[in-house]
């Protein structure tokens, strides 16, 4: 089974809500986002913003120019509903993020959870490093969420990569500037522990 037949099955099979990265909102990200006091009509993209609840909130917030960008048709489907007639303000791109093809040089802000430690070997790596470098302003903003190295070795029955925030800041230090880390524990709809390491770079090269 592929990656995108994979995870259409998780948003067949499972609510929204069930999924084991299911958050009501993303309290980090949010607080993170608003303290970098961005423009409303600053370009933002959630990488694997699937069914998350974080394009609501940037709506909330004002935020004007929206791309979600997720592999599986069945999430974007979910959020798409959630959302209402507010979802026609939101550019939908059901693409892998290894493969995409994104304006150049066009986002202020990348955010992605839960996305890049699922890329477990190095081309999966580079191909996505490229899409960001490709797609991010200058002086634009990079928030990544990934599983930290307390966190269990799979995560919905694919194996992931693991990081610190010195590995993160190590990875992406050529081009970024690492402004703040944070540790957080996430407990899933079934009780499961998981522990995340959040970074928020800015770009300097």
């Amino acid at each position: 089974m592929g990656e995108a037949e994979h995870w259409e099955q998780i948003y067949a099979s499972r609510s929204s809500r069930q999924v084991g990265w299911y958050a009501a909102h993303l309290e980090t990200s949010i607080e993170w986002i608003a303290e970098l006091d961005l423009a409303t009509e600053d370009p933002i993209i959630d990488v694997g913003g699937g069914a998350s609840t974080l394009v609501d909130d940037l709506l909330v917030a004002g935020h004007k120019n929206l791309t979600v960008l997720e592999l599986s048709e069945n999430a974007i489907a979910v959020s798409r509903e959630r959302l209402g007639a507010k979802s026609d303000s939101v550019t939908w791109l059901q693409q892998d993020v290894t493969q995409s093809e994104l304006p150049s040089r066009h986002f202020k802000l990348w955010h992605d959870r839960a996305v890049f430690h699922f890329l477990i070997n190095p081309q999966q790596q580079q191909r996505y490093k490229d899409a960001l470098l490709g797609a991010l302003t200058v002086d634009g903003y990079f928030i990544i969420g990934a599983f930290d190295l307390e966190a269990p070795p799979q995560c919905s029955g694919l194996p992931v990569q693991r990081y610190s925030a010195e590995m993160l800041g190590n990875r992406f230090a050529k081009e970024f500037r690492l402004k703040r880390h944070h540790h957080e524990i996430h407990q899933t709809p079934s009780g499961v522990q998981q522990s995340y390491v959040y970074c928020l770079f800015q770009r300097i090269a």
